[in-house]
């Protein structure tokens, strides 16, 4: 590990407590020296320079309240160096005259800091003046840079960038010293680095205007002096401002601007706000005409102008071009060929606003170019982009970036960026609610950024802020010092890093994997997707989500027990927690699994509360009940968020129903009971309706000895009653996982769910055939028992997956044997995917791919084969599932190859353009499949091999239906499979 590296573990780690030893080297120019910043004798002064930027003056006051948050001690600051004695930090840029006067103009320090673009450094300096002890000096090629240090330091003393967004306690010592070395940042990896706050209706704008900030009633100075502090602290800086309707524009606000000055935060405006103008407010169609270039070009140049007069240069980057007045297509063209010339006109129009106020070299004006739905069709139809304009590459709004830089692209003196999505409002459906997005994805897809050269300007559109704090740690963690997340295990080990930072060891482990889970399961599908409903145009929610809750052991049921096992296990840290860390641990753990768990569980009760009706449960009104109770629930720790939480100091910062979309609402019980014969019944896994219509016998799908498998038995009432019943099994091997009950009319106790398996050991070698007895009253109902534990020579030995009751389950990266070059290959990419790890077609290479006229060509490529067997011949539907990404470039695809048995090879794409309803699907499940038909697959063994063709497709798994009917969503346990006996 490099000693920058770990520095930044260090911090991550939250290496800090009474004597803060976390060693700061990148090179040996000076042994790390003990620096006293407060003891029981002494205290620290902080010395700026009076006439540098207003960023020094803000940094030091901030470093003097941090330091008191610790010690309870609050420094001097002080701007007149020979009035300072004892021990001092020193704030300055490398070049200030403060600065110089402490360190050598010649040193190695300096001159690595020297031109340098937002690097800061740090050394202790015995005895540089006469009446000071020791100088700590914290200095930067920049003033941001220095700023960065200064947080640096705050975060090494136990003060979390979080300290005020998220209410995370300071660690208190009475005593304060640090072993420092001497310390020389690197460039941050990506120059520009920022959030856009955007779909701030229901958080951030009420919760502003009504609760921080009522004197503006807006997000105003305020508010951004807040927001701009907690970026620098992250090391961002960088903001697209809000600029809903719901918000005043940000340059309208008194205050705004000279905030933003004060903090050198630089302002941008997003890809539907041109010349950082706010259309949505500031233009006006009554007074001021269409927003049409072509009908009333002059208006608009006038209204471009006054605010280019107005915003100047210092820390502004503008967005050119044109699209309407509030995201959509611009006004007056017929198509994107059509659009071509007039942005390249409007392009040379803005660009002359910039060399007659600004620059007459307009190249040194900071602009970029949002390739933003529609607009990516105008750059496909030929769009000329001037050279140095940074080229800032999309999302799909759900997270996978749409298009990167192509070999020319990434060459472009501009170059390029990305505008990512942590939150998002419009079709097929928003997610503004929980922050779910997952951190292995945001990974995946930034990293394959960084790789392609898009590493000019980065944005994550983060909503209100809260809730996505993490997903903003990791975005901006990642932009500001990508290297370790080049590997992909570190996406787990950042998440663990983070927790620990803000609450300690004890827990960090546990609550790392809580939360991981939760992304997990978000990732299956999201809380806000659970009603199967969508928007623009809004549908109502579907009368059931596409879990199976009567086959593949209950999908729905596993879902709701691994999100009730998450919430007990945040909700007991949560009680040892000491009380200081309680509400922070609430509105960053607490709030969010909490609440995705009982959204699933409003829906997935309702399911059980319309199949149990069909089946005749009288359990279905207890189903029905406690779906509503989960509902309830969203809203009583809703409440609690807004009205207790820090006494308040988050109220109107969160809403459970962000557009009022059907999917936050209490949903509809207008089921029928379907009446029975019998006080009670019987279904056991794989029973269908069709089954029942058929009168089709009781079975359970069939058991083998090499996938083990174990189903349920459900038993219930269908009448108010007190049924005692006895169960038996026909022979010692089968068992059944109890041998009596008593259901009951009672909440909770009218269903019993019976387990039943294989003693393996007992069955003798042969296909058995046997039964379970339910005897209740004067009663009984048998489900037949089939399973196979016959000796099959073909599997001694064989290292392979089983067919398993009609189908077989594979993850991608269980491949049995793999074939790769050199270069190319199927490496495994940990976090991303249905298993927690996926195959991706490596490396990232921007050069374009070929088109495929030899196959032969094909199978010399990399590629990854599955050995399987199958117990007797039928057709067989391969179907491949991947994560919907896009290709790389513009040159490439997203294609793989497959063959069966070595058999012909069929190429397969899952590239989708615009926003097709596979598109909406896709994003929505966070999967793209493609399904390979065999007509008749004999029984016995067999092979599916997946070639490599494109870079960046990722294979998450496999799933081969053999006869199975059972629909299913998401994956499927993965079946039995290595050397079997």
């Amino acid at each position: 590990m490099s000693a920058e590296l770990f520095f930044y573990k260090a911090i991550r780690l939250g290496l800090f407590g009474f004597w803060i030893l976390a060693m700061l080297t990148q090179s040996p120019l000076a042994k790390a020296t003990p620096f006293p910043i407060v003891t029981h004798t002494s205290r620290v002064t902080i010395v700026y320079n009076p006439n540098a930027a207003k960023l020094d003056s803000i940094a030091a006051h901030l470093l003097a309240l941090d330091i008191e948050r610790v010690t309870t001690v609050k420094p001097k600051v002080i701007t007149d160096l020979s009035k300072a004695s004892g021990n001092i930090i020193a704030i300055g840029p490398i070049q200030s005259t403060l600065i110089l006067k402490l360190v050598s103009q010649q040193s190695l320090f300096q001159r690595k800091l020297q031109g340098q673009w937002e690097c800061f450094g740090m050394t202790v300096v015995e005895k540089p003046l006469a009446s000071i002890s020791k100088a700590l000096v914290i200095t930067g090629s920049d003033s941001r840079g220095t700023a960065y240090g200064v947080f640096t330091l705050s975060e090494k003393l136990g003060v979390s960038p979080w300290y005020w967004w998220a209410d995370v306690p300071v660690k208190q010592n009475r005593e304060l010293i640090i072993q420092q070395d001497e310390y020389v940042s690197s460039p941050p990896s990506v120059k520009y680095r920022g959030i856009f706050i955007n779909d701030e209706d229901w958080g951030l704008q009420p919760w502003a205007a009504k609760t921080f900030e009522p004197e503006t009633a807006d997000i105003g100075p305020k508010t951004y002096a807040k927001v701009f502090e907690l970026l620098l602290r992250l090391k961002a800086n960088l903001i697209w401002p809000a600029m809903h309707p719901s918000t005043k524009p940000f340059y309208t606000i008194p205050g705004n601007k000279e905030v933003a000055d004060a903090y050198e935060l630089i302002v941008g405006t997003s890809h539907a706000e041109p010349m950082l103008r706010n259309n949505v407010r500031e233009w006006d169609k009554k007074s001021m005409g269409d927003f049409n270039y072509i009908t009333n070009k002059s208006a608009i140049y006038r209204y471009w102008e006054s605010r280019v007069k107005e915003a100047g240069a210092t820390n502004v980057m503008y967005t050119i071009g044109m699209r309407g007045v509030h995201d959509s297509g611009m006004e007056g063209v017929k198509d994107p060929k059509e659009a071509v010339p007039l942005i390249e006109q409007i392009f040379a129009d803005q660009r002359g606003l910039f060399q007659k106020y600004i620059n007459p070299d307009a190249t040194k004006v900071p602009q970029v170019f949002t390739l933003y739905k529609e607009v990516l069709e105008v750059y496909a139809n030929g769009l000329k982009v001037p050279n140095d304009v940074t080229l800032i590459w999309p999302d799909d709004n759900y997270g996978y970036i749409h298009q990167l830089s192509n070999a020319e692209e990434a060459n472009r003196p501009g170059g390029s960026g990305v505008y990512y999505h942590a939150s998002y409002w419009g079709r097929p459906h928003d997610y503004l609610w929980l922050s779910t997005t997952h951190p292995a994805l945001i990974r995946e897809e930034m990293t394959k950024a960084y790789a392609t050269k898009a590493n000019q300007v980065w944005v994550v559109n983060v909503g209100d802020i809260k809730p996505g704090e993490y997903d903003l740690q990791l975005f901006m963690d990642m932009a500001y010092r990508v290297d370790p997340f080049l590997d992909s295990q570190y996406s787990k080990q950042h998440l663990q890093n983070w927790v620990r930072c803000l609450f300690g060891d004890q827990f960090a482990t546990t609550i790392s994997g809580a939360l991981w889970d939760y992304y997990q399961l978000a990732f299956e599908r999201k809380p806000e997707f659970m009603g199967w409903s969508q928007t623009e145009p809004t549908t109502p929610i579907k009368p059931l989500t596409a879990y199976n809750h009567h086959f593949f052991g209950d999908q729905a049921q596993r879902r709701l027990d691994r999100y009730s096992e998450l919430e007990n296990v945040v909700k007991a840290i949560g009680l040892k927690l000491p009380v200081q860390q309680r509400d922070s641990y609430y509105q960053l753990v607490e709030y969010p699994v909490v609440c995705a768990s009982l959204m699933n569980k409003k829906f997935l009760y309702r399911d059980k509360a319309y199949r149990y009706a069909e089946q005749g449960r009288i359990s279905a009104q207890q189903y029905a009940t406690l779906s509503k109770q989960a509902y309830e629930a969203i809203g009583k720790e809703t409440t609690y968020f807004n009205q207790q939480l820090v006494k308040g100091k988050w109220r109107e910062m969160m809403s459970m129903h962000p557009r009022d979309l059907p999917v936050y609402a209490l949903p509809s019980y207008n089921f029928n009971q379907k009446s029975a014969r019998q006080d009670w019944q019987v279904i056991p896994e794989g029973y269908s309706k069709a089954d029942s219509g058929n009168n089709a016998p009781l079975m359970l799908p069939r058991f083998d000895r090499w996938n083990k498998q174990r189903y349920f038995i459900d038993v219930f009432l269908c009448r108010d009653a007190q049924l005692p019943f006895s169960v038996t099994q026909s022979a010692n091997w089968i068992k059944v996982s109890q041998r009596q009950g008593t259901l009951s009319s009672k909440e909770g106790q009218s269903d019993c769910r019976l387990w039943v398996d294989i003693d393996w050991d007992k069955a003798p070698n042969q296909v058995l055939s046997g039964f379970v007895k339910i005897v209740g009253g004067s009663h009984e109902m048998t489900i037949a028992i089939e399973a196979n534990n016959a000796p099959t020579p073909d599997l001694n030995g064989y290292t392979g997956f089983v067919e398993a009751a009609g189908f077989i389950a594979i993850d991608a990266t269980s491949g049995t044997t793999f074939t790769n070059n050199k270069a190319d290959k199927w490496e495994v990419v940990e976090g991303v995917g249905a298993a927690g790890k996926a195959l991706e077609a490596m490396p990232l290479s921007v050069e374009a791919t070929t088109p495929l006229a030899d196959t032969a060509l094909i199978r010399t490529y990399p590629a990854v084969t599955y050995n399987f067997y199958t117990f007797h011949a039928s057709p067989a539907d391969f179907t491949i599932y991947t994560l919907p990404t896009f290709p790389l470039n513009n040159n490439q695809d997203m294609r793989y190859a497959v063959s069966i048995d070595g058999g012909n090879l069929t190429v397969l794409t899952f590239k989708t353009v615009g926003r097709t309803e596979e598109w909406k699907q896709n994003v929505l499940s966070n999967s793209a499949f493609r399904t390979l038909k065999q007509a008749s697959l004999p029984g016995g063994k067999h092979t599916l091999t997946i070639y490599r063709i494109d870079p960046g497709v990722i294979l998450d798994r496999i799933f081969i239906n053999l006869g199975v009917e059972q629909a299913y969503y998401g994956p499927v346990p993965e079946s039995a499979h290595g050397s079997l006996k």
